[in-house]
């Protein structure tokens, strides 16, 4: 589960969010609800027996757990009804992810495209329901504190030699769906440091969301102070869902580049898939 790490996101006007009208759309909401939460369910359960299994073996190694997680993603995504599909190769070798942020969605639209592990602000950690989550996928949290900032690089580097495939939204907080938002190439300096894997490069990855028919072009973006149990029904009542493409870029290396310089291309890459990006900072 990954969030924005600074303010959110404000620029426009929030949509209104379609409601459910009808026994009709009720129905559908507690088809494609309760079919979720029952793979999410099962999928837990499964995954903690799998995961002591797994360290045994493999130690911090993820071959098991991490295309667990991203079967139980797919297998939501159809219970929901959401058509998507994957364009390009995952990274091969040690490296990460960078993906522009839409929406929760994001959640399960990227772990379905290829097992990743979320970054996310330590905050989320102790939120109800959510903290499960997070714990069971074995998101990476980051906390705001300079005192903390050399324990948290080595663990970063840790898992990166592990084969983690951490996934960053650069962005640091969610937007429309509908542009790109400017990189924080401050978050970039960690893939930099002496210790980290050789031949280090970083995915680059978009995922572009298309609104359900004679619907709001930003109908699947979650940003500002949307909250998230209506736009949670407004997902499930829709009739009939639009898509969502997700564009696996070819990786960047990291050997060569400075923050500013990484952060550059990845934000390139990525905003080619939104016609005019805004530029980086």
């Amino acid at each position: 589960m990954a969030t924005g790490m600074s303010a959110t996101w404000r620029e426009g006007a929030v949509p209104d969010l379609p409601r459910p009208r009808g026994l009709r759309d009720w129905l559908r909401v507690a088809r494609r609800g309760g079919g979720a939460v029952l793979v999410l369910l099962l999928g837990v359960a499964l995954i903690l027996p799998l995961r002591g299994v797994e360290r045994l073996v493999h130690g911090r190694r993820r071959p098991w757990t991490g295309p667990h997680v991203q079967a139980v993603c797919r297998l939501v995504l159809i219970c929901i009804g959401l058509p998507w599909r994957r364009e390009g190769q995952p990274l091969r070798g040690p490296g990460a992810v960078v993906a522009n942020h839409s929406s929760w969605l994001d959640i399960l639209v990227l772990n379905a495209a290829q097992p990743v592990f979320f970054v996310s602000k330590a905050e989320v950690a102790s939120w109800p329901g959510i903290n499960i989550l997070t714990r069971v996928t074995d998101t990476h949290f980051v906390a705001r504190d300079p005192r903390l900032a050399r324990a948290q690089a080595e663990e970063f580097a840790a898992r990166l030699r592990a084969g983690h495939r951490l996934l960053f939204f650069p962005e640091g907080t969610s937007s429309d769906g509908r542009r790109l938002l400017h990189f924080k190439p401050t978050l970039f300096q960690g893939f930099l440091a002496d210790d980290l894997p050789e031949g280090l490069a970083i995915q680059p990855v978009s995922a572009v969301y298309d609104a359900p028919p004679d619907s709001d072009p930003r109908f699947y973006g979650w940003w500002a102070d949307m909250e998230l149990g209506p736009h949670l029904l407004a997902v499930l009542a829709t009739r009939r869902h639009g898509r969502v493409r997700v564009r696996l870029h070819p990786p960047v290396s990291v050997a060569g580049h400075d923050r500013k310089s990484l952060s550059a291309a990845c934000h390139s890459a990525i905003g080619s898939d939104f016609g005019a990006p805004l530029p980086p900072a």
